[in-house]
């Protein structure tokens, strides 16, 4: 049974001690309700001042009963408490410190400033794709949450220069600002920038004139989510075919085809071949349909003549065991 089951029972048992300590001595010694009540709280504290006790052999009878068993009721009923406290302390104290060192062991890990409706959103989406991810936040019931879905977190403020620290940011691969204000993630950006000038940042906006200050102010891509709703809502009235062909490729359940982005290194055996002989189709069974330049220019439908280049990011579709054939090729 769980401590607070049995705290439970115990104030249960408490209660119908006192309720019945008040009745017996105002029954038996004929005193008033709130001097009766007020003798069996002392004899359950153990005080014992002795200006209420009893004198007849039914109402002492009835005082070692109130002794024996709301006595040793009383001190139970503390003793849990102290219990669940000791070991709601301990487990406390144990799980911060198990955290902290698995927060110390992450590297190339991301960081999710803000666990409202987007940032959770966020972590959900990263769990199931199993990458490595510590939530900044500071709201009670946000961290519990985090808790529950046993993500890995830091309880502080994102704008503080230590938080970031704690979370990890030296060694950390993104960050990603999804607090509630553009004035909170244009801070973070900032700070995040500084403290690792190599990190790659994303920041949500709401206001289109923050867009700007956050790109000047550091970040790598901002994303709208009100922008990017409106139009996924237009393209499902608008062409809804295609916002089906979009779903299913993103969607990491999907059981058919996925859309993903292929790193090309120089160990790839697709480096100086063109589309046509690279094989690509004939052993991955992928299309490209994108390649991303390292200047950030894309070659959207390249054609078959395109030559591949060290540094590409080859944005393919195929089934998810051939795209992780391919991209095992770089990870060795």
């Amino acid at each position: 049974m769980l401590l607070t089951g049995k705290i439970k029972i115990a104030f249960s048992f408490l209660f119908l001690i006192t309720v019945a300590g008040t009745a017996g001595y105002h029954f038996l010694e004929g005193w008033s309700l709130a001097n009766s009540f007020y003798a069996t709280i002392v004899t359950l504290g153990t005080v014992g001042f002795g200006d209420f006790y009893p004198v007849t052999p039914a109402g002492k009878s009835f005082a070692i009963f109130i002794i024996v068993f709301g006595v040793g009721t009383m001190a139970y009923t503390f003793a849990m408490i102290m219990e669940t406290f000791m070991e709601g302390r301990l487990k406390k104290i144990l799980g911060r410190g198990k955290l902290e060192k698995r927060i110390k062991k992450m590297g190339n890990h991301y960081i999710v400033c803000g666990c409202g409706k987007i940032g959770k959103l966020i972590c959900k989406e990263l769990a199931r794709e199993g990458v490595e991810f510590v939530v900044v936040d500071n709201n009670s019931e946000v961290i519990q949450d985090i808790e529950d879905n046993e993500f890995a977190y830091i309880n502080g403020s994102a704008a503080e220069d230590k938080t970031l620290l704690a979370a990890g940011i030296k060694r950390a691969k993104g960050v990603v600002c999804a607090l509630p204000t553009d004035a909170d993630n244009l801070y973070v950006v900032l700070a995040a920038r500084e403290l690792n000038p190599e990190i790659y940042i994303l920041s949500r906006f709401e206001d289109n004139a923050s867009e700007r200050r956050l790109m000047n102010a550091g970040a790598d891509r901002t994303i709208s989510p009100y922008r990017v709703g409106g139009m996924r809502m237009s393209q499902a009235i608008l062409r809804p075919a295609m916002l089906d062909f979009i779903e299913i490729t993103t969607r990491k359940e999907s059981l058919a085809l996925r859309m993903e982005g292929l790193d090309v290194c120089k160990e790839s055996p697709v480096v100086g071949k063109n589309l046509e002989d690279s094989g690509l189709r004939k052993e991955y069974g992928l299309i490209v349909v994108a390649v991303e330049k390292t200047s950030g220019k894309m070659v959207f439908n390249p054609m078959s003549s395109y030559v591949i280049e060290t540094g590409d990011k080859l944005i393919a579709l195929g089934e998810e065991e051939n795209l992780i054939k391919f991209s095992g090729v770089c990870q060795v």
